[in-house]
């Protein structure tokens, strides 16, 4: 028998569109989701965005039929219905002031008024579904985003592989050594550490293209990117896609004072001021903050997002050894530019190294939006931690970041590497593991 969900807002401010991925089952939307779209509508970022979209395609549906009775959402789909509650079907000790007690009350008359169906809550609010349950009701996330059920699936970028000492050594004196598809089932610039199966202690680092193409032993750059040298064979990974113009888009994930973000800008600064492979570092970060939205703040949209931006400045003057009139002449003339991720929508950004840092509270389509603004010779470098989710419609395995690095992990166009260890301070590294 016919499912029927009730959708909450959330769902609608993730995807506008998940109305027509419910198969043939029916959908209710309540009328306090509306209310709450409504709130949402003037907002200058993604989720404004859905619930415009959404605002949309609700209304677009108003040709078709009377939406409280129910109006078919498309051929060998449900019937898109939007309803209120009954006052009494309200759960004691539950007041209206809740927006989440009317949705909930919604679907408790949904219930009643079909004792034979399924009635189900879909929403991303963890809270909301705890509370659903309490009441005995059937509540589900809203999972069409996530490309992975656990973190801890997430793609590495890096695997171990045994083979023969020779086979170690040809490697080391520069011959080219090729790995059948039979052997190893690689992923493209995936790094691969290989290991002697007489000596595991022999090793060598290689970088995978494709299974036509002879292993590239990892680059070690002895003599650092701007000073700054590797510290593990991770960041040794990192820096080497980084500096490879053929691959223009890199993941970089990992905790806190891992080196992810101060590397990317180092690589940039390196082949924007140095290099002259890129006319400009392009440098931007999701502005989720934590307190009051930014349109609080004060003063110029630069003075707006320079609390956001500030990490970047830091690593930006650890690089360039405090010189502040430098780093001040490169900023005026538009070498380093720091740009609002909000409006980016509809520019093309070419000939330039862009480092999105904290893309973990991107949504996919923030993220679908930005990577599509890339033009001729840019590479964008997307960083962050997926186990620190700011937003409240994103968690670990349904950011912008994760779902980058799986889609993207089968293309000779991208890179990923996950950094492990914490290297900003002893300290730091302590406070990661104990706290």
């Amino acid at each position: 028998m016919k499912k029927i969900y009730v959708l909450d807002t959330n769902v609608f401010l993730t995807n506008s569109n998940s109305i027509f991925e419910f198969n043939n089952n029916d959908i209710v939307v309540p009328l306090k989701v509306l209310d709450e779209i409504d709130k949402h509508k003037k907002r200058q970022d993604g989720v404004g965005l859905n619930a415009r979209s959404t605002i949309r395609i609700l209304d677009g549906f108003r040709s078709k039929g009377n939406l409280h009775k129910g109006v078919r959402v498309e051929k060998g789909k449900g019937i898109l219905s939007v309803r209120g509650y009954n006052i009494e079907d309200l759960p004691v000790s539950c007041d209206l002031k809740s927006a989440d007690n009317e949705i909930i009350t919604t679907a408790i008359t949904e219930q009643k008024n079909n004792p034979k169906r399924k009635v189900i809550v879909v929403t991303r609010d963890i809270n909301m579904r705890v509370k659903c349950d309490s009441l005995g009701i059937l509540t589900e996330d809203y999972v069409t985003n996530k490309v992975i059920t656990d973190c801890s699936e997430l793609f590495t970028g890096l695997t171990n592989h045994l083979v023969d000492d020779q086979v170690i050594d040809c490697i080391y004196e520069g011959k080219e050594v090729i790995i059948d598809a039979d052997e190893a089932n690689f992923k493209s610039n995936q790094f691969v550490m290989m290991v002697s199966n007489a000596n595991e202690k022999k090793t060598a680092l290689v970088k995978f293209k494709n299974h036509n193409t002879p292993l590239q032993k990892v680059r070690e750059f002895k003599s650092g990117i701007w000073g700054l040298k590797p510290r593990n064979k991770e960041q040794m990974f990192a820096l080497d896609v980084l500096m490879d113009q053929t691959i223009p888009i890199i993941t970089l994930v990992g905790k806190a004072g891992c080196g992810k973000t101060l590397l990317a800008i180092a690589a940039g600064l390196e082949q924007v001021l140095e290099d002259d492979k890129y006319k400009k570092l392009v440098v931007s970060r999701p502005v989720q903050p934590l307190g009051k939205d930014i349109g609080y703040l004060p003063g110029t949209m630069e003075e707006k997002m320079k609390p956001w931006l500030m990490p970047i400045q830091d690593n930006i003057d650890f690089l360039l050894n405090g010189k502040k009139d430098h780093m001040s002449h490169l900023f005026e003339d538009g070498t380093i530019q720091i740009e609002a991720l909000t409006y980016i929508r509809g520019r093309t950004i070419s000939n330039a190294f862009i480092i999105i840092d904290e893309a973990q509270n991107l949504t996919t389509h923030e993220l679908k939006t930005i990577i599509t603004r890339v033009g001729e010779n840019t590479k964008i470098i997307l960083t962050g931690d997926v186990e620190q989710i700011d937003s409240v419609y994103l968690d670990s395995t349904s950011n912008g970041l994760s779902y980058a690095v799986e889609k993207f992990k089968s293309h000779e166009l991208s890179a990923h590497i996950t950094l492990i260890k914490g290297e900003r301070s002893k300290v730091a590294t302590l406070a990661s593991k104990v706290l």
